[in-house]
């Protein structure tokens, strides 16, 4: 095995040797132990077990397998911040102007600047900062937290975990309140109570506030990334322990068998029992009922339609396969309409020859009445007349109809009296012919007003002389305001013809005058005219 590197060996020590690995590989010898006294296992093979001949090795050794060049390791050390190493009392030569300590010079200094210095004044003399480096390898030169102390945000976990129990606390609190609220609410009625029954109160009402722990019975409460462990978090349990295991179900060993490695049980566990009742009626239930069947039904569909020379695959392509399934079942349906109309149309559809009349659809019933020769009933149930939610027959307010009974002029109203007002009281016929009065009389007076009623006169609209109409007779104009119009029509006619007279801020209005009406139908070419090209 591992043994030292040794010269010749005759023959009889090579058999020894060999008989010695056999026995100790059959556990008859014991295993052969190292320098450290560990023993070494007799089935590694001779050229992993034994030391190259460069390393000298006379005792029986293993770690030459391991590595033995390792780098030593690096330690996740860091800074420490703040600390001083000596405090001088008096300023040396090259130390920092402005706070005299040795491992800085005054351009790196991080003490407020002072108005004289320390090299001057000899005083308040800083003290030297630890300096320190490390060598640190890839990762620690990369790890963002390396440094940093999980200790400081511990205030910050411990003020939540308080305010959690003080939530929790008052949540308690509150459910006592409500559950001492509702039974003195309970024994207010009956004061004269005894004092077992009130312990076995008391009992229930422990057990209702222990109701919300117990709810709780597969909550896990974990702590991560924290410094104290990590934050809560809550990991629930999906399994609902009220539910009983199917194989719980049905202790018979006859019964129903149940698969463990696939927790399955095909047949139903109870048949005998009432079905409303249970809630599991085996895995064969669940395969050919629901979307269950639907998906058996999809797999043959695409099985046939993929032997029949269709390129189809349900596991490659599903989606193509479930379209092309629905637009089968559709096209099977259109045929069978069809298939089912020339049949219908050739032989004709005997159940729909001949209408059967109201009063055999709505008569007929299998309920069976036999009565005796007065007419009372003697064995069976008498037709009850079904009521409307609705009161008949309550007729208010003196009237003698129902309303809705007279119908006129788009207006539902009381046939009695002949009013469309539903809360109106009833005045009888006296009321219909005072109505037929007020209407004959209100009639004459419309008539009589129209007859009476003159035309009016037409009064004649007063037209303005603006564009495109006539000029009127009496037209009178103002001399000098016809002249002001002609200069200002002159003047726009000369800045149309040359553009850079043309001011930038053009003032609109649309104020025309008759006077200015009368400088355009002067100054305007006339194109019917044959002197107009003599015109200036």
């Amino acid at each position: 095995m591992a043994t030292a590197s040794v010269a010749f060996k005759s023959r009889e020590d090579h058999r020894k040797k060999l008989e010695l690995e056999e026995a100790r590989k059959a556990g008859l010898a014991p295993a052969e132990v190292d320098e450290d006294g560990k023993e070494i296992n007799p089935h590694i093979p001779e050229y992993m077990s034994k030391a190259p001949w460069y390393l000298n090795s006379e005792k029986p050794s293993l770690k030459h397998q391991k590595n033995w060049k390792t780098e030593p390791e690096l330690k996740k050390i860091w800074y420490d911040r703040g600390a001083k190493i000596y405090q001088a009392e008096k300023y040396r030569k090259g130390a920092c102007i402005n706070c005299g300590a040795m491992t800085h010079s005054s351009k790196a200094c991080m003490d407020r600047p002072r108005k004289i210095g320390a090299k001057y004044t000899n005083m308040n003399i800083a003290a030297d900062e630890k300096i320190e480096s490390f060598e640190l390898d890839y990762d620690g030169k990369r790890d963002r937290w390396n440094g940093y102390d999980p200790s400081s945000y511990r205030h910050v976990v411990d003020r939540y975990d308080a305010k959690e129990e003080a939530r929790k606390k008052y949540l308690k609190e509150q459910q006592l309140k409500k559950l001492e609220e509702k039974n003195n609410n309970e024994n207010g009625d009956d004061a004269t109570s005894d004092g077992e029954e009130e312990n076995d109160d008391l009992r229930v009402d422990e057990a209702k506030v222990d109701e919300s722990r117990q709810m709780d019975f597969a909550k896990v409460e974990k702590r991560v990334r924290t410094t104290g462990g990590g934050s809560t978090g809550t990991v629930r349990n999906l399994r609902i322990r009220e539910d009983t295991a199917k194989y719980l179900l049905n202790l018979d060993v006859n019964s129903a068998h149940y698969d463990p490695k696939t927790r399955s049980m095909r047949e139903d566990p109870l048949p005998d029992a009432d079905p409303n009742e249970k809630f599991y009626l085996g895995d064969n239930q669940y395969r050919n009922s629901g979307q269950a069947l639907e998906f058996q039904q999809l797999n043959v569909h695409s099985c046939e339609a993929f032997d029949k020379g269709q390129d189809m695959h349900m596991q490659a392509a599903p989606s193509q396969a479930e379209l092309l399934y629905k637009n089968f079942k559709v096209a099977k349906e259109k045929l069978k309409s069809q298939t089912k109309d020339t049949i219908m149309e050739k032989y004709g559809n005997a159940a729909t020859k001949g209408e059967i009349p109201m009063e055999l659809l709505l008569g007929q019933s299998e309920r069976q009445v036999e009565y005796d020769r007065a007419g009372r009933i003697i064995k069976g149930q008498e037709v009850i007349i079904p009521k409307s939610k609705y009161e008949e027959d309550v007729h208010a307010n003196n009237h003698t109809s129902v309303w809705g009974s007279w119908w006129k002029d788009h207006q539902w109203g009381y046939k009695c009296c002949q009013q469309t007002i539903r809360n109106s009281y009833c005045t009888g016929s006296a009321g219909i012919e005072a109505a037929e009065a007020s209407l004959d009389l209100m009639k004459a007076n419309i008539a009589r007003k129209e007859a009476s009623k003159e035309s009016p006169k037409k009064v004649e609209e007063k037209r303005m002389a603006t564009w495109g109409t006539d000029i009127p007779e009496d037209l009178e104009l103002n001399e000098e305001a016809l002249a002001n119009a002609l200069k200002k029509e002159d003047l726009s006619k000369r800045e149309e013809k040359d553009e850079r007279k043309r001011k930038y801020n053009v003032k609109y209005t649309n104020d025309v005058t008759s006077e200015d009406m009368e400088a355009y139908r002067m100054k305007r070419v006339h194109h019917d005219d044959p002197m107009k090209d003599f015109l200036g």
